[in-house]
């Protein structure tokens, strides 16, 4: 995958993380910690895609 494509899926993930947490009201709902995991997951692919490949 490449940077700019992770780029808009964290995004998209950080809006759909917002949108879980408001609708649950709380932090350590199980859903709201999932989303966070994805998130953190993508974020991890980022810099390593990063540091492989900075761009130009």
């Amino acid at each position: 995958m490449e940077q700019n494509e992770l780029k808009l899926r964290i995004e998209e993930a950080r809006e759909r993380l917002h949108q879980i947490k408001t609708e649950y009201g709380e932090l350590l709902h199980p859903q709201v910690i999932h989303q966070s995991m994805v998130l953190d997951e993508l974020i991890n692919m980022y810099n390593h895609v990063k540091r492989i490949k900075p761009m130009e």
